[in-house]
């Protein structure tokens, strides 16, 4: 197996550019309007490892820049992404997302760090509902939504605790249906930072896209169906220069190449709108997340 000097979150990205895609692997392209749509499903350990991805379903929209979406293209995403995100809770938690159904909503990242903080910036622009379910029935009920709740667990450096951690803490109290965890991604190719949308059933570990290898966030380890969504907002340098020697037809590097492409995981670049980004995405999330799960507070 050649040995990989690029780093990548997105499935769709970690399928070989050959046109041959492995046995144990689904690859479906559609289109919604202006946006395309493909779909991953990783189906054998044997296809999992080939690609470095957990078996399970991963959604890909293509959407252009967020910053350059108008009122309209945002607003007709998030509704894209909102009956994803309902069609995809209803399949692993098998049974209807109604008021009985309960949410945890984790914002993965360090709120601190602008590249990284799509995950707490999404939950400021979003309501909790889970308290009113006790603590005021009546309006409850009139919203007509799930049973919302919310963290930002901050990261290690900020905590002293792992995320997995804190979340599992949580899981253990609340018993939520389902866990919503949304974060900031590492692309392989620059032209799909902040320009793609990915959601999986796979779930998440947190900062493994930049080589933290951190507690993974799965239904094997949390013991509730994991729905991971993501923007890509970094590239590693290692990767850039990579992807941009295999485009212009480079072959196999040699020794001192191999030695910068190594020690180039360890930096990573984002666009330098990145604040206007991350503020969009958040947007675009939080309404998609909203019609999803909140009922009437997204009117």
């Amino acid at each position: 197996m050649k040995e990989r000097y690029w780093q990548s979150d997105l499935a769709k990205e970690c399928i070989p550019d050959t046109g041959k895609i492995d046995q144990g692997i689904l690859q479906k392209t559609r289109k919604c309007g202006d946006f395309l749509i493909d779909t991953v499903q990783v189906l054998t350990p044997e296809a999992a490892q080939s690609i470095g991805k957990p078996i399970g379903n991963y959604l890909t929209i293509e959407c252009g820049r967020a910053d350059h979406l108008c009122d309209e293209d945002r607003e007709t995403l998030a509704r894209l992404l909102s009956g994803e995100l309902r069609g995809f809770a209803e399949r692993v938690c098998r049974r209807s997302v109604d008021s009985s159904f309960s949410v945890f909503l984790v914002g993965l990242g360090n709120a601190s760090l602008t590249a990284d903080a799509i995950g707490p910036f999404t939950l400021r622009r979003l309501n909790a509902t889970a308290h009113l379910k006790e603590h005021d029935p009546m309006l409850f009920s009139d919203l007509e939504c799930c049973s919302v709740s919310m963290l930002a667990p901050g990261v290690l450096g900020q905590s002293g605790m792992e995320a997995g951690e804190i979340i599992r803490a949580v899981v253990r109290e609340c018993k939520p249906d389902l866990i919503v965890a949304i974060d900031a991604l590492a692309a392989r190719d620059l032209e799909r930072l902040a320009s793609t949308v990915q959601l999986s059933d796979s779930g998440i570990i947190p900062g493994s896209g930049i080589g933290n290898h951190r507690s993974g966030l799965t239904k094997e380890t949390i013991g509730v169906p994991v729905l991971a969504l993501g923007v890509p907002t970094v590239v590693s340098t290692s990767t850039l220069v990579w992807h941009t020697l295999a485009k212009a037809g480079a072959g196999e590097p040699d020794e001192r190449m191999r030695s910068l492409l190594q020690s180039g995981g360890d930096f990573f670049v984002s666009l330098k709108e990145c604040d206007t980004v991350t503020e969009q995405i958040s947007i675009i999330f939080s309404r998609a997340i909203s019609l999803a799960f909140l009922g009437r507070l997204a009117e």
